[in-house]
This record gives structure tokens, sequence and C-alpha cells, in this order.
């Protein structure tokens, strides 16, 4: 049956958040009756996909799998403008997902066969918000409290079968949950890692900020969940009785109980953002000339700075912003910014090296923002690792005084994953 409306939030959580009224704070579908929600609207596709495969429908009851990728994140300032509510915080946050395909393992066959696939797997129209609350992502305690019987339904349902009448006849499906809709902030926090001022820079592989500034594109990934658990049982008991630096270094940075399973992945706006910031610095240093000299003083920043924001407004209409959004990241990642930027670079060797940079950066960027780079961009993945070895090598030796020891976490991403 799926007649269960929204429910409280908290329900199936021993009552006590404090500071707001419980009732207010989350909003919630159980996440069993959504996903039959899901399921029966896609009735029609899947029947067309049984009959497509050729499967005729009396042979296929059972051996269906589902797909589902799961997303979080924090929704920013959503404060009433004019007061006179409950008092709630001020953030929100929402977890949803997205049925990505369904699949059949037909009794006689070997092979299991996709039967569905979401056509637009990215747009916000095939995800199915869970979870509403009222909560700062940061606040992990609150947020933990509210995302626990989430959790605790998905476990449930990892072990059992759904069944479910389509096409008229009961058939059985298994769940399979990837959360791969998670930007590195909340899957810090949801796999107990430090926080993105952490040395270790990284939530897919061990290395630590210096590590990935020497050896910028050779690592795999190696964290998961299970190791992640581990590791924390490993902090919280220190078998070892090692001083806490010592420990740290034992458990890379995983400091905190692993709350839920995210998968590895890049996050592909955050990716353009971080990326993006991190060339706007590279420009001004450019235009500044910082390779030759020794730490510059705030009024000489402050005027690259001034100059750089004047030519990218005058020339390509880009007006400066507080803080890097989407749009101005990709409006500054062109060839076309780069022309304009080195207007204002005095050497003719430094502009070369930052249209090489740009150049390699533009062949590298579709492999992560596509949704199956395989398909939609098969050139560039596999030139991928030539260019950011070539692109690396450019950071290390023209831009060494940025690199040297350090990295930021979204271009060791970039480059090594």
């Amino acid at each position: 049956s799926c007649n269960v409306g929204i429910i409280n939030g908290l329900s199936g959580w021993a009552s006590s958040v404090d500071d707001s009224p419980a009732d207010t704070i989350t909003r919630r579908f159980r996440y069993d009756v959504a996903l039959v929600s899901a399921i029966k609207d896609l009735e029609e596709d899947i029947m067309e996909g049984l009959r497509e495969s050729g499967m005729e429908d009396s042979v296929c009851t059972s051996g269906f799998s589902v797909m589902i990728k799961e997303s979080c994140d924090g929704m920013g300032d959503v404060s009433e403008k004019h007061g006179g509510g409950p008092v709630v915080p001020e953030k929100a946050v929402r977890f949803s997902f997205t049925v990505m395909s369904v699949s059949v393992l037909a009794d006689d066959e070997g092979e299991e066969v996709t039967i569905f696939t979401e056509p637009k797997p990215n747009s916000e129209l095939s995800c199915k918000p869970l979870c509403l609350t009222f909560v700062d992502e940061s606040d992990h305690e609150t947020l933990t409290a509210v995302l626990g019987p989430i959790v605790a339904e998905r476990n449930a349902m990892r072990e059992s079968r759904l069944i479910l009448s389509m096409g008229g006849l009961p058939r059985s499906f298994r769940f399979h949950f990837r959360g791969t809709g998670y930007d590195e902030k909340m899957v810090r926090e949801m796999e107990g890692l430090e926080a993105s001022w952490s040395s270790y820079i990284c939530t897919l592989c061990d290395s630590s900020r210096a590590d990935a500034s020497q050896n910028m594109v050779l690592h795999s990934v190696t964290r998961s969940h299970e190791e992640n658990l581990e590791r924390y049982e490993i902090w919280r008991t220190n078998p070892f009785s090692e001083s806490v630096d010592e420990l740290r270094d034992r458990v890379k940075g995983v400091s905190a109980k692993p709350f839920m399973e995210t998968h590895p992945t890049l996050d592909a706006l955050h990716c353009d953002i971080g990326n993006a910031t991190e060339f706007y610095k590279i420009f001004q240093d450019e235009i500044g000339e910082v390779y030759q000299k020794v730490n510059p003083s705030r009024e000489e920043r402050r005027s690259w700075r001034a100059a750089l924001d004047k030519q990218l407004r005058k020339n390509i209409k880009l007006k400066p912003v507080m803080r890097m959004n989407g749009n101005y990241a990709r409006r500054l990642m062109t060839q076309e910014a780069v022309e304009v930027v080195c207007e204002l670079v005095p050497s003719e060797g430094r502009r070369e090296a930052l249209r090489e940079l740009m150049r390699l950066y533009l062949q590298m960027k579709p492999v992560w923002r596509a949704t199956c780079p395989a398909k939609e961009c098969p050139d560039q993945l596999c030139r991928y690792s030539f260019n950011s070895q070539r692109f690396a090598d450019l950071l290390s030796s023209t831009f060494k005084y940025r690199y040297n020891g350090k990295i930021t976490n979204y271009l060791h991403k970039t480059l090594a994953h």
C-alpha cells in the first residue's frame, strides 16, 4: 500500500531535539512508501521495457533490481522574511532519491537486462524529495537524529524484497542504494572524515595535502564506508596507545563515526567552482608576476585583483562576485577569458603557459561534466590521463610558486581521480 502520507520526520527516533519545537523541524515520506510510488509511476516504462526486450509478461515476476541514487544537500538561507512563525533554524537540508535504472534477471538467463534507464538522471525533475528538514547541515547531532530513521529504513530494505503488482502480475523488486548525490562537505560529515580544511584533503583516497602536491596524478580511490568504520573503531579505542598525531595519521583523518554510506564520486559543480577559484587566483598572481617576487603586500594583491576584475568586466562583461558561483566559473573558464587576462600579463612566456593551462583544462572538463563520459566524450576520456599529467607538470614547474607543498581539494580530485 502506498497511501501513507507525509509523516513527522522524527518518527522512529526517541524524542529529544532541543531549541526548536520538534513538530516543526522535519517532514518526510516513509522511504519504502516513497519508493513504491516512484516505481508505480514508472509502471508503463517498465512494461514497455519488458516488451521491447522480448521478455514475455508471464516469465518475469521476480529478479527485478532497482538502482537508486541518493542525494542530500544543505539549502542555505530559508529564513522567513517577516518572522512570526515557530522558532526554527534558518537553514534547511533536503534528502532525495532518483530511480536510475530497473533491470531484470530472467529465470533462464545468465545476464541482467536493463529495461528502464532514467534519461535525465541529473535533472531536478527525476529527483524525488524524501525528507525536508529545518536544520543546519553543519549541526551534526540534529542532522543524524533526523536522518537516522532514513538510514534504518534503507538498511531494512536492503535485505528485503518488495512485491508490487505491475501489469497485472505481482513482481518482486530488490533495491540497491548508491549515495552519490552528496557534495564534499556532506560526504565528510556522513563518512566521519574531518572537515575540508583537513590536511587529509580527499574523500576518495588517503593522501595528505603535501603528498597530493608532490605527486599530483597517481592516486587510486581507496576509501570506503567499511574501511572508515574500521578506522573509526581504531580512533575510538586507540589499540596501540599512540599519541594523537600518530593515531590521526593511522586513521587518515577519520575521527567521527561514519553514519551513512556514500559512494565515492566527484561533484561536478563544485569541481568547476573550486577550480575556477583557483584559476582566478593564478590570474591575479600572474598579473603581479608573483613568480619572481617574495611576499607581495596586501595592497599590491588588492591592486592586481582590481585590475583583473576591471579587465574581465570591460572585455567579457563579467561582473565581480562576492563568492564564486557556477555561472561565473563557467564564464571564467574559457579560452576567451584567458586571452583577456593575457593582455595584463607582461611576459610572453607566462602568457603561453596560461593559455596552455586553460587549453588542457577545457579538454578535461567534459569528462567530469558528462553523465556518461564513455558515450558522450570518448576522445577526451581517452586523453584524460595524458592531459592531467601535462597539467600537473605545468603546475609543478611554471606555477611552482603556488603548488609547492600545497594543492586544493578539487584540483587534486580533478588531476588524480
